[in-house]
């Protein structure tokens, strides 16, 4: 017989992958869970510019100040342009600046009043008054004419004086008080005070350097009197020796 062929049983197939689990579906209500946000970025830090300028401290008494450029350049009641420098330059012994707050209110009209009165006593050892404030030109020329000042009045709209004698208020307005500066740029005064205040302070500095004045010349007198009497008595002694003499050559005749 012959041989039975027999088929052969076909290889099974490899088992297939587990399924992969799906995720849970979220349930209503649920919230998702918050993305995590970037960080922000740090924004590089520039250094900052000293843009403010330092302001100088006002001087003091006694401090010898360069007049050149100083407090900028004001105008006198009358429109003209000029400077503390020219000022001094004019003036025989220095200058007062008194400043007030404002021309024709009842205080300034007092202060500028009492310089007016006491004009001849203050200027007597040279200094030149000057009245100064923030006014305009028209209030100043207004304020000079009414009251028939004998001397000038500064407008300082800007208070670049003002400030640099350490009478401006912050941040605007004008302190009352008085600034003293003799020809060499010495400051002899320099503060705040009353209308009646003001005076004072350069009355007080008028007296003191008459004071001086007058013991100088005292010491002067008394030194040319000391000399005129020792020139006295060498002529009188000359002349009891010319007399002697005279009389001696009488008797030798």
């Amino acid at each position: 017989m012959p041989p039975v062929l027999r088929k052969r049983k076909a290889p099974e197939p490899p088992p297939a992958p587990p399924a992969k689990k799906a995720a849970p579906k979220a349930t209503k209500g649920a919230k998702a869970a918050p993305k995590a946000k970037a960080a922000p970025k740090k924004k590089e830090e520039k250094p900052v510019k000293e843009t403010a300028a330092k302001v100088a401290a006002p001087p003091a008494v006694g401090d010898v100040i360069s007049l050149d450029g100083f407090g900028g350049e004001i105008e006198t009641n009358d429109g003209e342009k000029t400077t503390l420098k020219a000022l001094v330059d004019e003036s025989k012994g220095g200058v007062v600046l008194f400043t007030y707050p404002k021309a024709s209110t009842p205080g300034c009209t007092k202060q500028v009043c009492f310089f007016r009165d006491s004009y001849d006593e203050l200027t007597e050892t040279g200094f030149a008054i000057y009245g100064l404030s923030s006014d305009s030109t028209k209030a100043n020329t207004t304020f000079k004419e009414k009251y028939k000042l004998s001397y000038p009045l500064l407008c300082d709209p800007a208070q670049t004086l003002i400030a640099a004698i350490g009478l401006k208020k912050t941040p605007k307005g004008t302190q009352r008080g008085v600034f003293v500066v003799d020809k060499s740029g010495k400051v002899l005064a320099a503060e705040p005070g009353s209308p009646a205040g003001t005076v004072d302070v350069v009355r007080a500095l008028v007296e003191a350097s008459g004071a001086g004045e007058q013991k100088k010349e005292d010491e002067s007198e008394e030194a040319n009197g000391a000399e005129a009497e020792g020139k006295k008595d060498e002529k009188e002694e000359a002349n009891g020796k010319d007399e002697k003499n005279d009389k001696d050559d009488d008797k030798a005749e």
